[in-house]
């Protein structure tokens, strides 16, 4: 099907690619004029490079990323995220272009809502993700954050929830409220728009029986933890549950 795109501006960017990349202009050409272009960066077997070209699309594809999320820094040197619509620009910005595989991340902030420190803590296939609680504590406990902000991407392009992106988020919620350290939104990346389950009213109250039973699924499964190795994690601090009403109460001030 042919595509709708400005012919100026597609042979600049046909022109760019080959010239960094080392790509058949001509071939790139032939696949473009029936494809969307962007699946050379994004999905680049579909060109067959040699090893040689695949490693320069890489290197590009990282320095896209990079400029994406510089750009965000621009103004003070900093990534706030104070509401589901940056903490989605954000989100977008590094996963939105990721199509053959899901990624779970999770942006640490302080109590500011500056951003500590973002890491991709899970990389699966392009249907599922395994996310370990206990990975997650400890680059939390690591940081000294004060809240977090998760996401994971869809390759196939749905932003709805699943049931097991939803028992993630509740399994999150319900470890994190009594150490104080907020859940403030579960975001969906699909290709370069986003869900925010904070700004659907989907963000759970904390449960006192935490799940650790493994959950597969089509989109994102949450790996089984042993409860005697979380608990030995925490070095058996006492977790105070009174907390959780005075926590959520703080979520709700970075909503409005």
């Amino acid at each position: 099907m042919k595509q709708n795109y400005d012919e100026s501006h597609l042979t600049s960017f046909i022109k760019g690619l080959t010239s960094l990349t080392g790509l058949s202009e001509r071939k790139v050409r032939q696949y473009a004029s029936e494809n969307n272009p962007f699946n050379v960066l994004e999905h680049p077997g579909i060109i067959d490079p040699n090893k040689q070209q695949l490693d320069k699309i890489n290197i590009l594809n990282e320095f896209i990323s990079s400029y994406r999320l510089l750009k965000l820094y621009e103004k003070d040197n900093k990534i706030t995220l104070n509401s589901a619509a940056t903490a989605g620009e954000y989100f977008v910005s590094i996963l939105g272009g990721i199509k053959d595989k899901e990624k779970f991340m999770v942006a640490f902030l302080d109590s500011g809502n500056n951003v500590i420190e973002a890491k991709v803590l899970s990389e699966g296939t392009i249907g599922e993700a395994v996310v370990y609680p206990r990975v997650v504590l400890k680059a939390a406990l690591d940081c000294d954050c004060k809240s977090m902000i998760i996401a994971h991407n869809h390759p196939g392009g749905s932003m709805v929830p699943s049931l097991q992106d939803k028992q993630l988020t509740q399994n999150l919620v319900s470890i994190f409220t009594p150490l104080q350290i907020n859940v403030l939104d579960h975001i969906i990346v699909a290709n370069n728009s986003y869900l925010s389950m904070a700004e659907k009213g989907m963000i759970p109250k904390a449960i006192e029986s935490i799940c650790y039973d493994p959950i597969q699924s089509g989109n994102i499964s949450v790996a089984n933890e042993d409860e005697k190795d979380f608990h030995a994690s925490l070095n058996d601090s006492t977790l105070n549950i009174d907390l959780i009403e005075q926590d959520l109460e703080e979520e709700c001030e970075w909503e409005r």
